[in-house]
């Protein structure tokens, strides 16, 4: 783990020194989980992929800053988290029809995949999407993205305290809402 901080960590000095293939490397280790982390956070594939490489675009303009001494997963998911929100805010000022849900429902027909199976992911997925943003961001931060209190912390710009309400409070709703399927 150590090797791959110091990886993004010379990276980003390289980069900030002007070799900008140093990008190129960042993107090719980060690119799938920070897409991964942006559909959690937004339900929708092709925003996730157009705010990941937003994301590199922000990173890269913001290479100098970067401290070598700080967390660079947490820089990142920092840049990631607040693209998302503003989407997020963005897309309550601008509620559209979604044609991805159009998508989704003709592409359930894997057979090898039980539909009880199915339903159960689509309610967690659901109920995720559902929860308030901030609750959203501390969970998926959390749970998928495996980031200490801390970092979830300093990328939402609060307390851990606040963080640990955050969570406790998102896996109450969860729980409630998915309370036909936790009991068997």
């Amino acid at each position: 783990m150590t090797e791959a901080l110091d990886q993004d960590r010379g990276a980003m000095v390289r980069l900030a020194a002007g070799e900008d293939l140093a990008l190129n490397e960042i993107m090719d280790r980060w690119k799938s989980r920070l897409t991964a982390y942006l559909y959690r956070f937004t339900g929708n594939e092709s925003v996730a992929l157009d705010l990941t490489e937003e994301a590199f675009v922000q990173l890269y303009q913001g290479r100098s800053r970067f401290r070598p001494e700080a967390i660079f997963s947490s820089w990142l998911f920092g840049i990631a988290a607040n693209l998302g929100r503003n989407h997020l805010r963005w897309k309550g000022r601008h509620p559209t029809l979604s044609l991805e849900a159009a998508d989704a429902v003709a592409s359930k027909g894997d057979p090898g995949q039980s539909a009880e199976l199915r339903e159960r992911e689509d309610a967690v997925r659901t109920a995720i999407a559902a929860l308030p943003p901030d609750l959203r961001e501390a969970l998926i931060l959390r749970e998928y993205e495996r980031l200490s209190h801390a970092e979830i912390a300093s990328i939402a710009g609060c307390s851990v305290k606040a963080v640990e309400r955050r969570l406790s409070h998102a896996r109450d709703l969860l729980r409630k809402e998915l309370s036909r399927y936790l009991r068997g």
